[in-house]
């Protein structure tokens, strides 16, 4: 895998949820994460909270962090860009919700400090990733979807060639990775039903990396 193939295989325990609507894939990596009552909380007030954290249905990686202190998990954000890339805006994707969005995005990530968050402009690499995993917690990653495939269940299998073939637009998703055995990290889809799928490092940081995501990774501690 690289030289964290000495790691011993690991994988983080995690009660599947699958996503209800197409824009809430990140929302449902947290409560992934999250105990029983905590989790029956935020869907018994869905609508609520996310009227409370402002995003409604549309989330940014800086809305979970927030999503997550709320509900006291412990982590840490890494990402290429503070704030809203204005780059992005000729994306079909975002070009639907930056001017919905840009306001508080740019907010959130302006208060963060202050609000006792950790957001830090560092790309992580696989060898981050991998170390993290082992030692601390699963992680919610932002990739893009089009990219990616699962080698156990051949999700997204014929989505990925028919990309390659004739290229395509970002599709922004988010996914847990809870560990990695063998060759493959390990990952739930919140798009999918209970299961966990895996890929080849190098396959997940190409999705991971694609030109929309920024980079963005949640690194959640659950050893604390």
């Amino acid at each position: 895998m690289t030289s964290d193939n000495l790691l011993k295989p690991t994988e983080h325990a995690v009660d599947h949820y699958r996503q209800r609507f197409n824009w809430d894939c990140g929302v449902s990596c947290v409560l992934m994460l999250l105990p029983k009552e905590k989790r029956e909380y935020i869907l018994e007030n869905f609508t609520q909270i996310c009227e409370e954290e402002g995003f409604r249905q549309s989330t940014w990686t800086i809305d979970l962090c927030y999503l997550l202190k709320r509900f006291g998990i412990k982590h840490r954000m890494n990402t290429t860009m503070f704030g809203v890339n204005e780059a992005y805006s000729r994306y079909g994707y975002y070009d639907k919700i930056i001017h919905l969005d840009r306001e508080r995005v740019q907010r959130r990530f302006e208060e963060a400090k202050s609000q006792g968050l950790k957001v830090e402009q560092h790309s992580t690499s696989t060898e981050e990733l991998l170390r993290h995993l082992s030692q601390h917690g699963p992680a919610i990653v932002l990739v893009d979807a089009g990219l990616l495939v699962c080698d156990f269940c051949k999700h997204n299998k014929l989505k990925v060639e028919f990309r390659r073939c004739f290229g395509g637009s970002y599709s922004g998703h988010y996914i847990l990775v809870v560990g990695f055995s063998g060759r493959k990290v390990l990952y739930r889809d919140p798009a999918l039903s209970e299961r966990v799928c895996g890929a080849a490092p190098a396959a997940l940081h190409r999705a991971r990396r694609a030109p929309g995501t920024d980079h963005d990774l949640i690194l959640v501690y659950t050893d604390s």
